[in-house]
């Protein structure tokens, strides 16, 4: 069998070369980082969780005709999607004050915003991904005017589909990222939603208690990442509360295939 050939390796993912012109496979793995990978670790089974939960928020908005790069779910941990132009901005939809808006304007956290937030940060690392207007996005044309109010039109009507999604299972949606890439036909091109949705790019607390569900578990060594990123797949139903978990330890997965 020919070894794939990997196209590049990010904090979460890796990107492999696809079966078909125009695709690509997206493994997820368990390392965690936080503050720019300044903080390293792992989570056990993250990349599992986080490649259904994306399968499955992903699938339900392609039903509400939001454009994805997701085709199909392949195996535990990877996915074929297609193959974009990552635009290099991230897009941080806020409901509730909460992270990196709290500590710059002296918000208390988890105070409710006047209205939904839109904030756009330049994806480079080792700039720590500043916060930019959209007028340096303009200026150094990272996207379009046309682009920008493609993905702000498709930022709200997400964040309006996934805080109904989350409040039915009781969970508040505080915040999120998304990522949008350009697909071409000729000179033509459109922006689609792209990378994942999952908690490591979202704040989800719990609706009564306020306990956090999601990757600010890891960056403020709260410990229980595994426990709660598996939460919020059980309540999703992505995870069946019965029968053996989906969430192996990888290392003891490979321990149990080498003594058959």
């Amino acid at each position: 069998m020919s070894r794939r050939r990997q196209i590049y390796e990010g904090k979460a993912k890796i990107l492999y070369e696809g079966p078909e012109p125009g695709t690509i496979i997206q493994y997820f793995k368990d390392d965690a980082t936080a503050f720019n990978a300044q903080k390293k670790g792992t989570i056990n089974g993250k990349g599992v969780i986080n490649n259904r939960i994306s399968e499955f928020v992903f699938t339900r908005l392609s039903h509400i005709g939001i454009p994805t790069h997701f085709i199909r779910r392949l195996n535990m941990r990877e996915q074929l999607v297609r193959q974009v132009e990552i635009i290099p901005l991230e897009v941080v939809v806020r409901n509730v004050a909460a992270g990196s808006l709290s500590k710059r304007l002296g918000i208390e956290e988890g105070e409710p915003l006047p209205h939904t937030l839109i904030e756009y940060y330049y994806k480079d690392d080792a700039l720590g991904d500043p916060l930019i207007a959209e007028e340096h996005i303009a200026c150094f044309g990272w996207a379009s005017n046309e682009e920008m109010q493609d993905m702000s039109s498709m930022a709200i009507r997400i964040n309006d589909f996934m805080c109904g999604m989350f409040a039915a299972v009781g969970i508040r949606l505080v915040d999120f990222k998304l990522e949008f890439g350009r697909i071409w036909d000729g000179d033509y091109s459109r922006v689609i939603l792209a990378d994942e949705i999952s908690p490591d790019g979202c704040r989800l607390w719990d609706m009564v208690t306020n306990e956090k569900l999601d990757k600010d578990r890891f960056r403020r060594d709260l410990g229980g990442e595994e426990d709660a990123y598996q939460e919020v797949a059980r309540r999703l139903g992505v995870l069946q509360e019965d029968g053996p978990s989906e969430v192996a330890d990888i290392a003891m997965h490979r321990k149990l295939r080498g003594k058959k």
